[in-house]
């Protein structure tokens, strides 16, 4: 009964004792130890921004100017570009026209109604000659509504040949070049706000409900090596026949630096709790096919290849198989390899 009682005693005084053991050894060291850590279900997932847009052309003409390019920022209402509007400039002149002769038709067809009613009041004229006086002005009337209407429509075209930012963003792609003809439909500019991220995961449908009610979302950027906390999830309301998987929408931090639209990312949502044997990332070296630490013992590092789960968050991993709790691993896998061959 005592036996084990003193192991755990020493066991317990040489861990308090580690850090005085390695202070000698020139690199940052750190234990293994056990955690509790969330324990996630894990989804691929693509990063979108929530404002993106193509803007086209809503007029046929030559492209004039090109006022921004890809990668540029633009603000909201600033002109991106700007089609030859010579055309719908003659079409609104014709129409200005064809305005001024409805007006003129209006009014003498006015003019010959007021005329033809007081001949009427004094019986020179009979009925019919003045329902045919009141059915001209009336046609005149009709007439000069839709030369203003038409004004109106040629002036809707003429400003669509300057092509304005819907939003403030960023240009991704430019899809013309500099006298190319525009047509009605055809894209111009992509662009998008690289404030507001989401990424956006397709998940099976027997995991929504523990997705749904996940405590929190981490999502990983492997490119930048960046983990971010979700500030909300979305599950939208309909399913893909094909894959039976339906489509969440996870919301990112405002003002993300170097996340960009479709970008790779991984989601991780917390749908439990374990407890975990976690080692620091920055320990583990990967060489070719072999993943490995450097285990330091008191003045002396070993090479030892370990075998890793999954990713534990806070720049932690799971160690399944090489190490044991209370080891000590070197942070600085670099400086521990060249102190081990001087040591050799």
């Amino acid at each position: 009964m005592l036996k084990p009682m003193i192991k755990r005693a020493l066991a317990a005084l040489l861990f308090a004792l580690l850090p005085q053991a390695h202070a000698a050894v020139p690199f940052a060291t750190a234990p293994v130890a056990y955690r509790e850590v969330d324990q996630t279900y894990d989804a691929e997932a693509l990063v979108e921004a929530i404002n993106q847009s193509t803007v086209s052309a809503q007029i046929a003409g030559r492209i004039v100017q090109i006022n921004f390019d890809v990668g540029d920022f633009v603000k909201q209402g600033q002109v991106i570009m700007r089609i030859d509007a010579s055309q719908v400039s003659q079409a609104l002149a014709g129409s200005k026209a064809q305005v001024a002769q409805a007006q003129a038709g209006l009014q003498n067809s006015k003019a010959n109604y007021e005329r033809t009613q007081q001949l009427f009041t004094q019986k020179f004229v009979s009925q019919a000659a003045l329902d045919k006086a009141l059915a001209e002005y009336k046609a005149a009337q009709a007439q000069a509504q839709a030369s203003l209407a038409g004004a109106g429509a040629a002036a809707t075209m003429q400003s669509f040949a300057t092509i304005v930012a819907p939003f403030s963003g960023v240009v991704a792609a430019r899809h013309v070049e500099l006298g190319e003809m525009a047509a009605p439909g055809k894209p111009l500019m992509t662009g998008f706000d690289p404030k507001d991220l989401r990424v956006v995961a397709d998940i099976p449908q027997y995991k929504l409900a523990e997705v749904r009610a996940a405590a929190r979302t981490m999502v990983e950027i492997p490119s930048l090596n960046k983990w971010v906390q979700a500030t909300g999830i979305t599950v939208l309301p309909a399913a893909d026949v094909k894959t039976h998987t339906t489509r969440v929408r996870i919301d990112l931090p405002p003002n993300l630096r170097d996340v960009i639209p479709g970008i790779y990312a991984r989601a991780h949502f917390a749908v439990g709790k374990a407890k975990k044997l976690l080692v620091p990332a920055a320990a583990v070296v990967r060489r070719s096919e072999v993943t490995a630490v450097y285990v330091v013992d008191k003045e002396v590092a070993h090479f030892r290849q370990v075998r890793l789960g999954e990713p534990a968050g806070q720049g932690e991993v799971e160690v399944l198989a090489g190490l044991m709790p209370g080891e000590v691993v070197a942070l600085e896998p670099v400086k521990a390899g060249i102190y081990l061959k001087q040591k050799r």
